[in-house]
């Protein structure tokens, strides 16, 4: 191909390499030239053009373009109609995954600089009718012999692009429990993961819930591989740790093998990929009960298109495993630790939520109320001061100079949230926004709990610790989770995002494999006293 200015009289059927505006309309660029154009110039007082000229060794834009493509469909994917901007593109047929050899793309994009191929990710999904990929040729033409290598190279022995669709599989879900864990959690993870299969046009066929014990559990596999699931999905209420714990135990009791724990993917980590006969098996870590995109999403994606998976491919997935932009990891991960030096104990802040509305307990602030010989919010404050929690914020709302007036000379500071009737979200999202940037975490307590103690308080700062994956700290006593919980920077955002009148308790769902539960003697941290019957018999027990 030739390619530069010529006169006029030298243009008739070269390509017209840049648009000629002229005063009736343009001619635009990629147009092969004709007599009439020639004329339009010439009366426009154009004299030379920029062109190119298409050689007999040549293969002009649109049909290598098409051609190339041609032979990558092979791999399944409709062709789109031919066009005439050197582009042609992969239409996926159905929904499915998208399968690439990178290695012959990278070989293919090698050949010429003007052939392109530019695909989705390797294994990502692609819906019906969306591009998984396209030829651009990006010159007005291209030899012939880099075309044939191009189409050599990208179908032999075959597409090196290939499109695996989505298949009917019967899935299974087991969901262990363990005291303490609500029905509405457990709920709501089914309803998750019903959306989830959703989308690969798939339903649970069969659930099963069952105690968090390996003999429980083994009965639950052998049940749903007999029911002739060919996927069982197992989210445990504990997360898998060892090859020897209780998920990959039942499973070998069961007569069937553990292939591999662990995702370089996050979140995904905890994951373990299993056996038993034609059946496979996912365990899957606490965080997949968030509807974000997980690690495990990956695999079962792949499965579902009957895509191999196998230990090599799971170790294979750190590279873009690290997903970002799934809740309570809004940061970058080193960011956990605000430039404090390692060997320090960790900046916690303390956040006291004062600004209720006090609704159940009728016309009296309940804030405000006695208990002890001082208001009830004042025990709530005094407990942080005396924790290592530092700085102490207060946000206010209803009645707050009489709240603030109440705190007067304690080393606290306020926050007023004029949106406190929208509920506790505003006020969540107020704290939030009072602390200072150099914490790793923060205390979030209810001015309505006066038992909580410094100790309580202090044995979640001393559980905090991020590179082991305890970034959410809660209290617990005799099984059930209280107040207050210690939050890590990095779910801040998420937190400051939530609305109406509630607070950030779903994210423990969502990030279970972070939540370290912190077992504590004292009742204290699950008696709110919101209620006038509530504080008359706390009143009268005291």
């Amino acid at each position: 191909m030739k390619f530069g200015e010529v006169p006029l009289d030298e243009a008739l059927g070269t390509v017209l390499a840049h648009s000629v505006r002229l005063p009736d309309g343009k001619i635009s660029k990629g147009r092969i030239l004709r007599r009439s154009d020639l004329k339009a110039l010439a009366e426009a007082g154009i004299d030379t053009v920029t062109v190119a000229r298409i050689e007999a060794a040549d293969e002009d834009e649109n049909a290598a373009s098409r051609r190339i493509a041609a032979a990558l469909a092979k791999g399944g994917f409709r062709l789109s109609p031919p066009g005439n901007t050197g582009r042609a593109n992969l239409i996926a047929p159905a929904n499915g995954i998208v399968v690439i050899d990178e290695a012959r793309i990278h070989r293919m994009n090698g050949i010429d600089e003007a052939i392109t191929v530019a695909t989705l990710r390797p294994f990502e999904p692609v819906a019906k009718g969306h591009v998984a990929a396209t030829v651009k040729v990006v010159t007005f033409a291209v030899p012939k012999k880099k075309v044939a290598a191009a189409i050599a190279e990208g179908a032999r022995p075959r597409s090196a692009i290939r499109f695996a669709p989505f298949g009917k599989k019967k899935i299974g879900f087991l969901q262990t429990l363990v005291p303490g864990l609500k029905e509405s959690v457990v709920a709501k993870a089914t309803q998750t993961m019903s959306a989830r299969l959703a989308e690969l046009g798939l339903r649970i066929a069969r659930e099963i819930h069952c105690p968090h014990d390996t003999d429980a559990v083994e009965n639950g596999l052998r049940k749903l591989a007999k029911a002739g699931c060919e996927i069982v999905l197992v989210l445990g209420a504990s997360a898998i740790v060892d090859r020897r714990d209780t998920v990959p135990e039942a499973v070998r009791r069961a007569g069937g093998k553990v292939e591999h724990l662990g995702l370089p993917v996050d979140p995904g980590h905890l994951m373990l990929l299993a056996r038993i006969g034609k059946t496979r098996i996912l365990g899957i870590p606490g965080s997949a009960r968030s509807p974000r995109l997980h690690g495990f999403d990956w695999v079962l994606q792949r499965l579902v298109a009957d895509v191999a998976v196998t230990p090599k491919d799971l170790t294979r997935m750190g590279v873009g495993g690290l997903l970002k932009e799934i809740p309570g990891r809004p940061v970058p991960r080193e960011q956990d630790r605000v430039e404090t030096d390692p060997a320090k104990a960790p900046r916690i802040g303390g956040i006291l939520l004062a600004a209720g509305q006090s609704r159940r307990m009728g016309p009296v602030n309940k804030l405000l109320a006695e208990v002890d010989g001082a208001p009830m919010v004042v025990h709530a404050a005094r407990a942080l001061i005396a924790s290592r929690a530092d700085p102490i914020v207060v946000v206010l709302g209803h009645e707050p100079d009489r709240v603030k007036e109440a705190l007067a000379g304690l080393d606290v500071a306020f926050v007023r949230n004029p949106d406190y009737a929208g509920g506790l979200s505003t006020s969540l999202r107020a704290g939030i926004e009072g602390l200072p940037g150099r914490i790793e975490g923060a205390v979030v307590a209810l001015g309505d709990m006066p038992r909580v103690t410094p100790k309580d308080i202090d044995a979640l700062i001393d559980a905090f610790d991020p590179a082991s994956g305890h970034t959410i700290c809660v209290p617990t006593h005799t099984g059930k989770r209280g107040n207050p919980v210690l939050w890590a920077r990095r779910y801040f955002a998420e937190m400051a995002s939530v609305s109406g009148d509630v607070g950030a308790r779903h994210l423990i769902g969502e990030n279970a494999d972070q939540v370290l539960e912190v077992p504590r003697d004292n009742p204290g941290i699950l008696l709110d006293l919101d209620t006038p019957e509530a504080l008359a018999a706390h009143r009268a027990g005291s």
